[in-house]
């Protein structure tokens, strides 16, 4: 072999253990963490520094109720997930079994949507004051008194009543994994109901209950739509206000890295807590927990404790924005609405095809590669799913809208024609924000399919001489396609529901579902807001009955 032989790329490649597929997956990395890392750039080189004005006067503030809402929120949410997923898991009441999926379909109904709905319905000319005033013969508000709808405490109930599902359903699965065993030594052992729960079932899902508020709490950091109408000015308002009202990125960074620090501090807690809160089974004879069944009294306060859930996080919002859309029959027939529907659909279609294409050619290049430094980058690339949508916002566009405006220069330099902003000025943009986003999805079930594949299929197909990219269609995409399926659907379903990523990187003009239903219910126009609402539930729906037949 020969000195120049040796010294090639390719050798040398072959010689550090990478090729096309790890290079691949560190690329697809890199550029999954690069809002990240434009967004800590930029905070540290802005053009106008107000970091000292924002810590003197908004950021204490911001940060404050910032951290009093996810609080009360993940309190809130822990307790209605958890106490609901434990009466369905333990015991057999009246509608339990239709209970036990009722309480997923929040999931279909945006934050924001059931904000709208709440609102209309109980604000001073809403149906409900209406209905108390001619009923007691009151004339004017001075006459009674009403809960201040447009508040704090009503954000908290709105987003508890529409993130509690991350809980309940990960709390339902650690009460149904545990053994009858524990159960029994509890009740020998004079334990009560509430002693069970208590001191046995609780400590047992702790990690379960854990990630689940965890999730619930970065989802509130994320939410724009429900603070924004409730008037609650959080670090996610205060960067809208930063960058769109007072014209400053910089500060709009700055914000959005205090965010960032924040959710990735809540990552890090809610690993370092699973990791030191381990159990294991010390018998591979596990036998389920048998249901009791109630009657009477305990039966019906059960029925009403997972119903409340149900009502207030679905039904109730589900039946107001259906009302308004039936009432409002016309404006089935704008043209707009359909417009909308249109650029959601192939925004979140072409985010969720390629997201998990991505994803799919990321794990794959990962396991080819047998390199640290590529199976490092895996875990990192999740840290996207944790950042809200505005915070990619400020990491997207201005990195974007500099390397636009240097492309358009470039070429008219050099060819005398302006193609204007390709990227920023079309959805390009916000395809790769919902791309980042829910990378972590895609990559997740990936990750958790191609682990339940033997290694022994792809090495005998790589014996009989196919190629790693004849492997990964003809031997793993078989065998993945379930996995990868419910994550395009999961992804594209939160592409159509994501609001302040859509907010920021829309082109001029451009209008989805949800920037729809926002603008309009801004506007307190809620019969214009309802069918595009409507079909955002529609498509909340169709994601969260594949979730409920997944985890039967």
């Amino acid at each position: 072999m020969t000195e120049a032989s040796t010294n090639s790329p390719k050798k040398r490649l072959k010689l550090a253990g990478l090729n096309p597929w790890s290079l691949g997956a560190m690329a697809i990395a890199a550029l999954v963490l690069m809002p990240i890392a434009a967004v800590i750039w930029i905070a540290f080189n802005p053009t106008d520094n107000i970091w000292p004005h924002l810590i003197s006067t908004t950021l204490p503030r911001y940060m404050r109720t910032t951290l009093f809402l996810m609080l009360s929120v993940g309190v809130l949410a822990g307790a209605v997930g958890t106490g609901a997923a434990w009466l369905v898991a333990r015991y057999r009441f009246p509608l339990s079994r239709w209970l036990e999926w009722l309480l997923l379909l929040p999931l279909a109904i945006p934050a924001y949507v059931g904000a709208y709905a709440l609102v209309d319905l109980l604000e001073y000319a809403g149906p409900v004051q209406t209905w108390l005033r001619d009923l007691m013969g009151w004339k004017t508000s001075r006459d009674y008194w009403f809960p201040e709808i447009r508040s704090f405490g009503a954000a908290v109930l709105v987003l508890s009543a529409a993130l509690y599902p991350y809980v309940y359903l990960l709390a339902r699965q650690a009460f149904r994994e545990q053994s009858a065993a524990t159960e029994e030594v509890a009740r020998s052992l004079g334990s009560g109901a509430f002693a069970r729960f208590f001191r046995v079932g609780l400590p047992l899902a702790r990690p379960a209950i854990a990630a689940g508020m965890a999730i619930a709490m970065m989802e509130t950091v994320n939410d724009f739509g429900t603070v924004d109408y409730f008037a609650v000015q959080t670090l996610t308002t205060g960067i809208f206000m930063v960058w769109l009202e007072s014209n400053n990125a910089g500060g709009a960074a700055q914000l959005a890295s205090v965010v960032l620090v924040l959710v990735i501090f809540l990552v890090t807690m809610e690993k370092v807590s699973r990791n030191k809160t381990r159990f294991f089974a010390m018998t591979n004879r596990h036998r389920a927990v048998e249901r009791v069944t109630l009657r009477g009294l305990p039966a019906v306060l059960a029925l009403i404790a997972c119903a409340i859930p149900f009502v207030m996080g679905f039904a109730l919002p589900a039946g107001v924005i259906l009302h308004h859309a039936l009432k409002n029959a016309e404006v089935w027939q704008d043209a707009a609405l359909y417009e909308a529907l249109w650029n959601t659909v192939h925004v979140a279609g072409i985010a969720a095809v390629l997201t998990v294409l991505a994803g799919v050619f990321m794990v794959y290049g990962v396991r080819l590669s047998g390199r640290q430094l590529p199976r490092l980058l895996l875990p990192v690339t999740t840290i996207g799913y944790a950042a809200p949508g505005a915070v990619l916002g400020v990491g997207i566009l201005i990195p974007l809208a500099y390397f636009d405006n240097w492309l358009a220069d470039m070429v008219e330099a050099g060819t005398g024609v302006d193609l204007g902003l390709i990227l920023t000025g079309s959805s390009v943009a916000l395809i790769f924000a919902y791309g980042v986003r829910f990378f972590a999805i895609a990559q997740g079930a990936a990750d958790a399919a191609m682990g339940r594949v033997s290694p022994s299929l792809p090495m005998a197909a790589r014996s009989l001489g196919r190629t790693k990219g004849q492997v990964l269609l003809q031997v793993y995409a078989p065998l993945i396609r379930g996995s990868v399926g419910s994550a395009l659907l999961l992804v594209f379903v939160d592409a159509v529901k994501e609001l302040p990523a859509t907010l920021l990187l829309r082109p001029f003009n451009f209008e989805t579902l949800a920037t729809r239903v926002h603008e309009q219910a801004s506007l307190e126009n809620l019969g214009d807001a309802a069918p595009a609402a409507i079909l955002v539930i529609l498509v909340g729906l169709a994601a969260v009955g594949m979730l409920a037949r997944a985890n039967r």
